[in-house]
């Protein structure tokens, strides 16, 4: 298994150093501090290729190329997809500007070291949704990155 990117693995070891009830504060307040797409990157209503299979959340997702790595952008339409606004804060902290392997490299089940194992099957789907596209833009960048 790689190595996740270092600001990934430092929130994971913060949050899994928590009591229950202190990681879901610290989440909740995670949540605070997600930033929906800005206007000049997507506007309403949004491309459906953009959409996260399967969240019940409807997030969205655009990763903007930037010096060969990628920024990610997030839209979650749900106002009580705190689980989801959450999961778009950390990944847009702590994946932009990352390497593209490394953030390929990152498995969609890391969302049970964020959230715990209580999560239902269907915020799960969602949430492993969201890691996964995020992945899967990284891969399409190395593909084509491998073609030039």
């Amino acid at each position: 298994m790689k190595p996740l990117p270092e600001k990934l693995e430092r929130l994971l070891a913060t949050l899994e150093a928590l009591e229950r009830s202190d990681r879901i504060q610290l989440l909740i307040d995670l949540a605070g501090t997600f930033q929906p797409v800005p206007a000049f990157i997507a506007q309403r209503p949004f491309p459906p290729e953009r959409r996260v299979p399967g969240c019940e959340s409807e997030a969205y997702v655009w990763p903007v190329p930037s010096d060969g790595t990628l920024k990610f952008y997030f839209a979650v339409e749900n106002p009580q997809g705190i689980s989801a606004m959450s999961l778009a804060a950390i990944l847009a902290d702590t994946l932009s500007g990352v390497s593209l392997e490394a953030v390929a490299a990152v498995p969609a089940d890391v969302i049970y070291r964020i959230f715990g194992r209580e999560l239902s099957m269907g915020k799960s789907l969602g949430l492993m949704g969201m890691v996964n596209m995020v992945r899967a833009a990284a891969h399409h960048e190395l593909k084509a990155a491998e073609k030039d």
